[in-house]
């Protein structure tokens, strides 16, 4: 990658902003030319269902996020490399930069056309962005609402994104960016309930065909603007046994699989046949607390739960599947740094933190209720075990309640009263550098996600660094007040950062695999 990278830089009043490298597509880092010239089809194992609602802002599912890699097209593609963690790659844009502090002009490309034939205009970003602001969007688009923004379009190939009505700065798009798959307007015109939500329409390699039972059903779509692809059709199933999925690959049904299992690497290495692929993901992987619900409104409890649980324990049971982080973003993230405050394992200061609370030694504390999955994220029945104990062992009244991923999604949501449980296991991946994509969707009170945390302190803090007026200055306020409050106050506690563990046929080699899961398959034929 190193040597496409373009090291323009945006400019702002004159002065250079930092942190915004662009890459030129032109990516020799797609499928081999073994596997596209049999013309087989792509079979790929997904360890998470989907939802059913195709519209791309009414979901945060991993698996369909995956699905619109392959369809969707979008603004620019983030490699995020933890060497270079802000480049981006142009695909539907062109050239991106800030006019003034509140204007960012977009220019796109003007060959390209949607799956059912509208070609891709300005209006197509425009209807995007504003659609995908709305409050009532699950995959809601910080950072502001709809009526915060003003979208010019000078030409049918231009966009002006106009932050000046909300106050904060236009640089936060250039990592937005690359978040939400660029929609046609036609479709958004139909709102909810329309178009949307019946089939994905964008301007992929891959055009959608159909849902069959478990299998999404994808295409090659001949108008795609770098070539038609080689490969004819990707099948994307969903298997939520993570040893079905391997004896799927291992027996050649699978081409490809995804979140193996530790144990599993070793297998696939001692296989002449497969491959594996690892990369350090955007997903952290949290014990998110109810906040809203005792004894988890109460901060000194969560910080004393966060002492209690030796968090390298769990990296040994995960092996080469978790990454040591010490924030709440992934260390490809935007603005990433190890946080001296992070909790450590800490039984003194758990304890004497129970006892602030009120709480000596446990006495008092109600039954708590853990909730997790088993079958899509590694390990997580075995280290869910390995922290309800070490929770206990501190005086902590925790069961632990194991779910099939899609009963496990059923409850994974903050609800009115704090939701099922006291305390869930998630991961949290979004395919952009942004970080309050993370930070601002879940810790700041305006939006209830799963832990539905509601501190002034915090929400003052999230709207200081999302309005700094540079990107420097907003990493500097990230790192210094932002990330280390956060950690004061513990709304949840990352436990580690995923690394994406793909098994594939050999022949498969050279695919491109994002650190959000999803798949670059599109070589021209």
């Amino acid at each position: 990658m190193a040597d496409m990278i373009d090291r323009r830089r945006i400019l702002l009043g004159g002065a250079a902003v930092a942190g915004a490298g662009f890459v030129q597509i032109n990516p020799d880092f797609l499928i081999s030319s073994a596997y596209a010239q049999s013309g087989k089809e792509m079979v790929f194992l997904s360890a998470e269902n989907i939802t059913g609602n195709w519209d791309p802002t009414a979901h945060t599912t991993l698996s369909q996020k995956n699905i619109e890699g392959y369809v969707m097209g979008f603004l620019t593609r983030t490699p995020m490399k933890l060497e270079d963690p802000g480049a981006v790659v142009y695909e539907l844009a062109t050239d991106i930069k800030l006019l003034d502090p509140h204007r960012l002009q977009i220019k796109l490309r003007n060959d390209i056309v949607f799956h059912d034939g509208k070609p891709f205009k300005a209006e197509d970003v425009k209807a995007t962005f504003e659609y995908g602001s709305k409050p009532d969007r699950p995959a809601q688009w910080y950072p502001g609402p709809s009526e915060t923004l003003t979208i010019e379009m000078p030409d049918d190939y231009t966009v002006i994104v106009d932050t000046s009505k909300g106050g904060y700065p236009a640089h936060l798009f250039i990592f937005l960016a690359s978040f939400l798959p660029i929609m046609s307007a036609k479709d958004v015109a139909g709102g909810p309930g329309g178009p949307l939500t019946q089939r994905l329409n964008g301007t992929g390699p891959f055009k959608f065909v159909e849902q069959r039972g478990n299998a999404t059903i994808l295409a090659a779509f001949d108008g795609y603007f770098r070539g038609k692809p080689a490969i004819p059709g990707i099948s994307f199933n969903f298997v939520g046994d993570s040893t079905t999925r391997m004896l799927s690959l291992m027996n050649g049904q699978a081409s490809i699989v995804e979140r193996l299992e530790p144990e599993q690497v070793e297998t696939v290495k001692g296989n002449p046949k497969l491959t594996t692929n690892e990369v350090v993901s955007v997903e952290n992987k949290y014990l998110w607390f109810r906040c809203s619900k005792p004894p988890f409104n109460d901060p000194r409890v969560r910080l004393a739960a966060c002492h209690a649980i030796d968090r390298s324990l769990i990296l040994d049971l995960l092996g080469s599947a978790g990454h040591a982080s010490a924030n709440y973003v992934s260390p490809v993230k935007f603005g990433y740094v190890d946080l001296k405050n992070y909790p450590a394992f800490d039984p003194d200061k758990c304890q004497a933190m129970l006892a602030e609370a009120g709480f000596p030694k446990g006495a008092g504390l109600p039954p708590l209720e853990y909730i997790t999955s088993v079958g899509f994220y590694p390990k997580t029945k075995e280290y869910g075990e390995v922290i309800t104990s070490m929770l206990n062992d501190q005086g902590f009244k925790v069961s632990l309640t194991v779910l099939e991923p899609a009963a496990w999604n059923e409850q994974l949501y903050h609800r009115p009263g704090g939701g099922p449980g006291h305390m869930v296991d998630c991961g949290w991946s979004t395919g952009s550098p942004e970080p309050d994509l993370i930070l601002r969707t879940h810790f700041h009170s305006s939006s209830h996600r799963i832990c539905g945390v509601e501190d002034a302190e915090i929400d003052a803090s999230l709207d200081k660094e999302r309005n700094a007026a540079t990107l420097e200055e907003r990493k500097t306020i990230l790192q210094t007040e932002t990330m280390p409050l956060l950690a004061s106050k513990v709304p949840a506690l990352s436990l580690f950062t995923s690394v994406m563990i793909h098994a594939m046929q050999k022949d498969l080699t050279g695919l491109y695999i994002y650190p959000d899961g999803s798949i670059d398959a599109s070589k021209p034929a």
